[in-house]
């Protein structure tokens, strides 16, 4: 939320400086109607009144009232002061919130800003919430964006009459999401207000009117009729019963139409009374009861027709007006899905049955019907937006991680505070076991190469056991033919020391005679590396070796391959 051009305007409440700077924002006082919970301006009066520019009028009884609500401010200004703790001086601020210009007028508000003052002219049902500290969102809204407007923390409200005996005060705190609330109601209402046409004049309230008046019933018979004018009577009768409108639309046509009911029944009362008067002066006159009759069973049945066509117009009314409201909040909700690239989350939908449920006027139905659907529009906006977020929130933070959010649409409800904590304590849960995942690995790899780096160590110092023995051997003396050697371990061959040179002794011995005489292929790196025993001259690429070396070499090689045999056989084992 981006406040900027928070300002203190040197203007004193009511006068005309300060109305004219009220026309260019949207006042606190006007936010509960803008809201649809306001209780003196409903929210299409409030969408007129901007659209034409024309400021309401107020008669002698809402000036007189507000006269004495000032009076009461001044006189409470104390009362009020000793609750805060200092003085409250009226401050007329403005800003813009997001783009939005609101204005505030406050009645009172602390030298240091922190603390501001909201008082009503005292009523006891009024006083009754403030002692219970559940005050009607009429008043709620309206601090709402006082707060918001000053930068308060909090804001007294007090109700009273100026006097100590009729004075009850509470404190309201500032909270974020009321602001967030307020604006998204400003935004609708201004959309709203782009959209705005203006309906045609308003009519008079409907009283209904009935069919003409007919003519005083007269009837004298003594034996027979002997004077009448039933005919002209019946002419007329049928004649205005046949005016009757049935095409019911506006609050005139159902005005008018319960009139008639009413009429139709007086009709029918009326003929009974005169059949009933005829009754008495003769026992039987034949067409007059014929042509009685007939009236009031034709009075009868317009009267039953229409009563019904009455119940059921206005129910088909409402449905139209229902229908008509469910599409239009069905078209935004599709509006800010495309926003939102689809995810959604499911709002409970409005309940306009609910809203216009006792109300009897198609005016009074229709405000509530419009009201109630701006409020889903705000609802879907702000969750819209919340879903947004959430998708910002995931998009931003959890690049070069998409993947351990699969199921981000299941995450999109969640309060943004909340949803950076969920994907950084996943990240971080996939980063530490992806650590502890290579760890593990390292770890097996250094086991392996330690475990292979032994096996070389004990290959190599067997090797040079084995070949140190065959030294040994090679030099110790030829024993007795029936003499046998005590067996002893094989070990990889060792280092071998140089072989005795004879002086200037040519290297000649190719490695491809070397192989040729052991019957296979060996190499220069097999008898450095392994062997330990390295060529004495090179021819071009050939590498020669001397002919005092051969006994070494087989040496050597027998001491490897014991060694090998030794190894293996015990791991075998």
């Amino acid at each position: 939320m981006n406040i900027t051009n928070r300002i203190t305007h040197d203007v004193q409440q009511g006068t005309g400086p300060w109305l004219r700077l009220r026309e260019g924002f949207d006042t606190a006082s006007e936010a509960p109607a803008a809201l649809g919970v306001g209780r003196y301006t409903t929210r299409a009066e409030l969408l007129r009144r901007k659209f034409t520019g024309i400021a309401e009028e107020h008669g002698p009884a809402t000036l007189g009232k507000f006269a004495a609500g000032h009076e009461a401010e001044a006189r409470a200004r104390p009362l009020a002061e000793a609750n805060v703790g200092g003085e409250l001086f009226p401050t007329t601020m403005t800003c813009e919130v997001d783009g939005v210009p609101l204005l505030a007028s406050l009645d009172g508000q602390t030298l240091e800003g922190d603390v501001i003052w909201e008082t009503k002219l005292w009523n006891e049902g009024l006083a009754e919430q403030v002692r219970a500290g559940t005050l009607d969102p009429h008043y709620t809204v309206q601090m709402d964006q006082e707060l918001l407007v000053s930068g308060a923390e909090r804001c007294l409200f007090t109700c009273t009459d100026g006097t100590p005996e009729r004075y009850v005060a509470c404190w309201y705190e500032a909270d974020p999401a009321k602001f967030a609330a307020l604006l998204a109601g400003w935004r609708q209402f201004r959309a709203d207000l782009a959209a705005y046409q203006l309906p045609e004049a308003a009519a008079p309230a409907p009283t209904g009117k009935a069919p003409d008046a007919l003519p005083a019933l007269r009837i004298e018979v003594s034996g027979q009729v002997t004077a009448s004018n039933l005919a002209e009577f019946k002419q007329t009768a049928l004649a205005a019963i046949a005016s009757v409108n049935r095409e019911l639309k506006t609050d005139q046509d159902f005005a008018d139409a319960e009139k008639a009911v009413k009429w139709c029944a007086d009709v029918e009362t009326r003929l009974a009374a005169a059949k009933q008067h005829a009754l008495s002066q003769t026992a039987s006159i034949d067409e007059l009861f014929r042509t009685m009759d007939d009236i009031g069973a034709e009075a009868r049945r317009v009267r039953l027709d229409l009563d019904k066509l009455v119940k059921s117009r206005k129910e088909t009314v409402k449905a139209e007006l229902v229908s008509e409201a469910r599409r239009a909040y069905e078209l935004h909700e599709d509006v800010l899905r495309a926003e939102t690239g689809g995810p959604w989350i499911v709002l409970t939908p409005p309940d306009f049955g609910g809203a216009i449920k006792g109300l009897r006027t198609v005016d009074s139905i229709r405000n509530a019907i419009d009201t109630t659907l701006a409020a889903a529009k705000i609802a879907a906006d702000e969750s819209a937006r919340k879903i947004r977020e959430s998708l910002r929130i995931i998009s931003e933070r959890s690049a070069g991680f998409e993947f351990l959010f699969s199921d981000k649409l299941a995450l999109i409800g969640k309060a943004p505070d909340d949803l950076v904590l969920l994907v950084n304590s996943r990240i971080e849960a996939h980063k530490r076991a992806e650590a502890d995942r290579l760890e593990a690995e390292r770890q097996r790899i250094r086991a392996e190469e330690e475990a292979k780096a032994k096996r070389e160590a004990e290959a190599k110092l067997a090797a040079e056991q084995a070949a140190q023995r065959a030294i040994e051997q090679a030099a110790a003396p030829t024993p007795a033919p029936l003499a046998t050697a005590p067996v002893q371990p094989v070990s990889a061959p060792a280092a071998a020391p140089a072989a005795p040179a004879i002086a200037d002794e040519p290297a000649t011995l190719k490695l491809g005679t070397i192989c040729e005489r052991l019957g296979f292929n060996v190499s220069a790196a097999f008898l450095a590396d392994v062997l330990h025993i390295q060529h004495a001259a090179t021819d071009k690429r050939a590498m020669l070796y001397r002919e005092s070396q051969w006994p070494l070499i087989c040496a050597q090689l027998l001491a490897h391959v014991g060694a090998m045999c030794e190894l293996y056989a015990t791991e075998a084992a």
